[in-house]
């Protein structure tokens, strides 16, 4: 968000480099792997408070969505789920709820139109629809939460109470070259949550809505899940248990004759398919622009595709979805301010596992 220039190129390289690498990906994915264990004790939470197990109940995918992000992001910077306790079914409080709607709407404000915008001299001086004291509280509404947070973890690195990284936080503060003032670190860390409680949480929405619109994709999903995941299985005749690590040779695997015709002649389209060109998530053709491109292109890729992958997996894997009873078709409108569903998708989630996978929170 901030101009084009030496500080965000600064503010970038730190962000590749330290924040959003391959090593600090891996280094985190236990704390994605309890948030998303966490998801699902959540839903299954919410089934039991309806009504039962068996029967199944309401869940908002949207809120359940968006929870899950906030808690991820959080708990990868802050080392803590909630500000507080949470509440007893594992959902947020009213602190976690007032830093998420806070971050929504510095994300649909930062989108609108807006006069200063084109006539710079104006800013601060005349505020034609409000949109600056609006985002202005809603930084101040995020900004109360994060920054005791981080103050107090600068302290205690700097009275030598706390000596080893945990978070990202703990990063930013350790870096070394060039140091970052405490603003820095505040405002890297405001823009990393608008980024990740947004995005993958309002494509989950979309994606769950889709699937259920077309019952055999979702039918193939899950299957797929359940393929890979939970149980054992027998891959070209080989018995594999369940928790193996199953290893491939990148070598074998494309020069391997019985799969590809002329297995060691270079040519490309073999990768094509019958369907036409694979989609992948970054196009310098330009047709599809998930992550944006070129200077202002999304770092944050790897960490977008992992939240969003696993929230839909662990969703779709847990549990059967069905559409309540009193709504046989789904409607997929869009929302005419935003990229949002106009009306939040409730859908019916009932338990597909063994129980005792759906630990208590």
């Amino acid at each position: 968000m901030a101009p084009f220039g030496s500080q965000w190129k600064m503010m970038r390289r730190i962000l590749n480099q330290n924040i959003l690498s391959l090593s600090v990906h891996k280094w985190l994915q236990s704390t994605r792997d309890d948030e998303a264990n966490h998801l699902i004790s959540y839903i299954s939470n919410q089934i039991q408070k309806q009504n039962s197990l068996s029967e199944g109940g309401l869940i908002n995918i949207r809120i359940a969505s968006q929870q899950f992000c906030g808690n991820v992001i959080r708990k990868m910077i802050f080392g803590t789920r909630f500000f507080g306790q949470g509440m007893e079914d594992g959902g947020p409080r009213d602190e976690e709820n007032e830093q998420v709607l806070a971050l929504f709407t510095i994300l649909k404000y930062l989108n609108a139109f807006c006069i200063p915008d084109y006539f710079p001299w104006l800013r601060g001086k005349i505020d034609f629809d409000g949109h600056e004291k609006i985002i202005k509280a809603a930084i101040e509404g995020v900004r109360k939460y994060h920054d005791p947070l981080i103050d107090e973890r600068i302290l205690t690195w700097n009275d030598g109470t706390r000596t080893q990284e945990k978070d990202v936080l703990d990063i930013l503060i350790k870096h070394e070259k060039p140091k970052l003032t405490p603003e820095d670190i505040k405002a890297q860390i405001l823009e990393l949550m608008i980024a990740t409680v947004d995005n993958p949480s309002n494509a989950v929405e979309w994606v769950m809505g889709e699937m259920m619109s077309e019952p055999s994709i979702l039918k193939r999903a899950v299957e797929e899940l359940d393929n890979v995941v939970v149980k054992n299985t027998v891959v070209a005749g080989y018995f594999i248990p369940k928790g193996s690590h199953v290893l491939l040779s990148r070598v074998g695997l494309g020069r391997n004759p019985n799969v590809w015709k002329d297995p060691m002649r270079f040519d490309q389209e073999r990768h094509l398919g019958e369907e036409g060109k694979q989609v992948v998530l970054t196009d310098n053709e330009l047709k599809m622009l998930s992550f944006s491109t070129g200077k202002r292109g999304c770092p944050g890729v790897i960490l977008g595709s992992t939240i969003t992958t696993m929230l839909l997996a662990r969703m779709i894997q847990g549990f059967t979805w069905e559409l309540p009873y009193n709504e046989p078709t789904i409607k997929l409108v869009e929302n005419h301010k935003d990229l949002f569903l106009a009306k939040p998708f409730v859908s019916i989630a009932k338990p597909r596992l063994p129980r005792y996978l759906y630990t208590k929170i």
